[in-house]
């Protein structure tokens, strides 16, 4: 599968990222207990990172949403946690069109948390179709095809430890 593909962002590049986005996370949440929401599937590398090097109190919860094109936004799985009073934070491995995320947030704050941010690792603003930014970025890239690091094209690629691309 790698084939076509250029090295995009190394596994160290990845886990600077994290370390970054964890050590601006606890200064900004310092001793408050965090909910890390993971949407399923792509950001399960991302948040199991993350979780590990976020020093604070937290509960982990998932929730699986599918928004194909052209339809609304549908709820597979449903997180299980009363993030009532809670501080959230959304962990998304990247945003782009913003549609799916637009929907878990207002889901979200409709059960009133004390706060809710959203964490990306990448952030790919050209393809944004609603006005939603992450309060969190590793990276902002640009609008090209990425694979890896939980990020899959029909499936294949999650596990890939580096991030590509595909050359145009």
């Amino acid at each position: 599968m790698r084939d076509g593909m250029i090295p995009s962002i190394s596994k160290d590049e990845i886990n600077e990222m994290v370390s970054e986005l964890a050590q601006d996370i606890e200064r900004d949440y310092e001793g408050k207990e965090l909910v890390l929401v993971c949407p399923l599937k792509g950001s399960v590398l991302f948040v199991a990172d993350l979780c590990r090097k976020i020093k604070l109190p937290q509960v982990i919860d998932f929730v699986y949403l599918t928004s194909p094109r052209g339809e609304s936004v549908r709820i597979i799985k449903d997180i299980s946690v009363n993030v009532q009073g809670k501080h959230v934070l959304i962990i998304e491995e990247i945003i782009d069109a913003g549609r799916t995320l637009s929907f878990l947030k207002s889901r979200l704050l409709a059960s009133f948390p004390a706060s809710l941010k959203v964490v990306t690792l990448l952030d790919k603003p050209a393809l944004r179709e609603l006005a939603i930014a992450p309060d969190y970025v590793g990276r902002t890239i640009e609008d090209r095809f990425v694979i890896g690091y939980g990020m899959d094209m029909e499936e294949i690629g999650r596990n890939y430890s580096d991030i590509y691309n595909f050359a145009q």
